[in-house]
């Protein structure tokens, strides 16, 4: 490559780092062994554990459940779901939890952009996810510990969000290791294998749990097939201790197959905060020279926030407003994964035919309309299942088209730092979804106006995204 973004040659600005070295990017026509691809995709798989059952079906919802309310609240409301009192404890503690992952949001636009970046060339890209998939199972195996009970909401919101964050950080490797696995011809297809594979991985999971830890089968007091007792709340404690031992089972694949990057001789390395300068320039660089991606970066950020405010707070809406149980919860979930898993397969074959734009747009709108109709469809559990499964249908294309359409515009050599920019930068907003979230219900006292917030998220992602050209020109 003759020049670089900044338009010096390939020669890095004063004070940035200098490399020499092998450098993996993606290619036209590189055959890469089908075993290291479904390798790849199988660390997806594993981590439904955390997305689906963590922070959308089972852990969020249990935190959001009355377990965690005031008892003289609950015993007040005699049962009655409706309660004023008990829906606003109920509306006062989903404030709680989406204020720590708020939190863990923040924590991660501060951090992540720098780790990824200084990951870059380091030989250290497999390790750096390997130990941040491990901090997210130990994440999850202390949730075992969250009981049933007021004084334990703090522990469990912390955990939560502690998950969220090392998830994200394993996330920024995990994507830029697309390139890795897949050439130019089938990248989309490649990148759908392993959203899709995720959401099927979450059906087998969250099946599993249902029939061994939290489907009741008659005797009072128990659950699931092995008769866990249900008393503070253990069954749901040790579902997330199995979901836990899933994710580090199926990281391993990964670990063994796929090999590390190249490591690049770094000269003048800068400091951790010299990082975030190195990361600014970069920025700059971007907006002089190829403003195209950087508006793509920015768009997809805010779009994906939306998309991650759907999964977490879709099932505490399910469970406070359409007084889903935790079984009902389960089943919804299943088949939530299920279409969503048909849609990014659909999605993820269609990117490489008609393009990953209109896929992401089309996405998008069909979010934006079923996600506002959820305000208008009452109580009835119906309208929440049909409203949602076409939410799932669009979820998945949406993302696996994101990582295609960057992956085709970086030039080899950038590829880590552009993905890095683009993982690391979703969650920059991540406080977007959270926060909307919060600031609705906390004027409404309704957890179902949460939703708005959501939707207002989707809406500015997808009219940000309307400028960028469906073949936007690589970074030159």
């Amino acid at each position: 490559m003759s020049k670089d973004a900044s338009g010096t040659g390939g020669r890095p600005p004063t004070g940035e780092n200098r490399t020499t070295g092998p450098i993996v990017g993606l290619t036209d026509n590189a055959q890469i062994p089908k075993s290291r691809v479904i390798s790849w995709a199988l660390w997806d798989w594993g981590s439904a554990s955390f997305n689906a059952v963590v922070t959308t079906f089972v852990f969020s919802t249990y935190l959001a459940s009355s377990l965690f309310v005031d008892p003289a609240v609950v015993d007040a409301a005699g049962g009655d779901a409706s309660d004023p009192q008990l829906t606003l404890a109920l509306a006062t503690n989903a404030t709680h939890l989406s204020t720590g992952l708020l939190i863990a949001g923040i924590l991660v636009a501060l951090f992540a952009p720098v780790m990824g970046q200084r990951s870059d060339g380091s030989g250290k890209r497999k390790f750096w996810l390997g130990v941040n998939t491990l901090l997210v199972v130990i994440a999850m195996a202390a949730m075992v510990f969250v009981e049933g009970s007021p004084a334990f909401l703090v522990l469990g919101i912390v955990l939560i969000s502690a998950g969220n964050v090392f998830f994200e950080f394993a996330g920024v490797n995990y994507n830029a290791m697309l390139v890795q696995v897949s050439n130019r011809s089938n990248v989309g297809k490649v990148s759908g294998m392993g959203w899709g594979l995720g959401y099927v991985g979450g059906i087998v999971l969250l099946a599993l749990l249902l029939l061994l830890f939290i489907q009741s089968f008659g005797t009072e007091g128990q659950a699931g097939i092995l008769g866990v007792t249900t008393d503070d709340g253990l069954n749901i404690r040790l579902a997330i201790l199995f979901s836990a031992v899933w994710f580090a089972v199926f990281a391993i694949p990964l670990m063994v197959k796929v090999p590390e990057i190249p490591r690049i001789t770094r000269r003048n390395r800068t400091s951790f905060f010299a990082s975030y300068a190195s990361l600014f320039r970069t920025i700059g660089r971007l907006a002089k020279n190829s403003p195209q991606v950087l508006v793509f970066l920015i768009a997809s950020a805010v779009f994906r926030d939306g998309l991650a405010g759907v999964f977490t707070f879709g099932a505490i809406i399910a469970a406070q407003v359409f007084h889903f149980s935790s079984s009902e919860v389960l089943y919804f979930a299943v088949a939530a994964n299920l279409v969503a898993g048909i849609g990014t397969f659909a999605g993820g074959w269609l990117d490489d035919r008609v393009g990953a734009k209109k896929i992401i747009m089309t996405s998008l709108v069909g979010l934006v309309i079923f996600g506002a109709a959820v305000l208008f469809v009452g109580d009835a559990q119906i309208g929440f299942w049909i409203c949602g499964l076409f939410l799932c249908l669009f979820v998945g294309p949406v993302q696996s088209a994101s990582r295609s359409f960057l992956s085709r515009i970086t030039p080899p050599g950038r590829e880590g730092e552009i993905f890095g920019l683009y993982a690391t930068t979703g969650r920059a907003v991540s406080f977007l979804a959270p926060g909307l979230f919060t600031l609705f219900v906390g004027l409404t006292g309704d957890t179902r106006f949460g939703i708005l917030g959501i939707v207002i998220v989707l809406l500015a992602g997808l009219l940000l995204m309307l400028p960028v050209k469906a073949k936007p020109s690589t970074i030159a």
